[in-house]
């Protein structure tokens, strides 16, 4: 299966993490060695992880927030799929504390705010989803009603459609080309 078809069929399931599940309301595919916005495009100490076994988390710091992926696989294809958003579900005046006084639709809006609110850290690195314990991916759900489009805020392979939300979602983050991103055409 594709990165591009994980990372629909991650959309709409549950993952709780300390004491919150969020349903997973948008993600972000990266083709790990052959997609140069991904951060295992160029093999590195920091993107090993996304080099191993599929289902394992991919956590890491940007901008003074965590973000965390979920590695698809297959093994040295370095695929994962950015959890970038999520409707919290269970654990709302948990997730409220470590948020803030935010609306319940932002909550878990962008992919540092739904770390936060699931309390995901770089102790969470290398978590087998499947299994947890301290994360954990409920089953696949039925098929909800999926939109498409470019990933927000990457310089390389820009225009590729390879964000994907529910349709119509509340929880869904706002879409912001990056200021350097590159034109279709060096899209590659």
């Amino acid at each position: 299966m594709s990165v591009l078809e994980q990372a629909r069929g991650l959309l709409g399931r549950e993952l709780t993490a300390h004491g919150v599940t969020v349903r997973i309301t948008e993600v972000e595919a990266y083709g790990g060695v052959t997609d140069p916005a991904s951060h295992a495009y160029t093999r590195t100490a920091r993107s090993e992880i996304m080099y191993g076994p599929p289902w394992r988390l991919y956590v890491y710091r940007i901008h003074g927030h965590h973000c965390a992926n979920i590695v698809t696989g297959p093994s040295e294809e370095a695929a994962a799929v950015l959890l970038r958003a999520g409707e919290v579900v269970d654990g709302q005046e948990l997730a409220c504390e470590r948020r803030g006084e935010v609306p319940h639709e932002a909550l878990g809006r962008g992919p540092g705010n739904l770390c936060r609110a699931l309390g995901i850290t770089m102790a969470d690195l290398d978590i087998d989803v499947r299994v947890g314990p301290s994360v954990v991916l409920a089953p696949k759900v039925d098929d909800v009603s999926v939109s498409e489009g470019p990933r927000v805020g990457v310089r390389r392979a820009a225009d590729r459609p390879w964000r994907f939300w529910i349709t119509g979602d509340p929880t869904v983050s706002t879409y912001r080309r990056h200021a350097r991103a590159e034109s279709s055409s060096d899209d590659g």
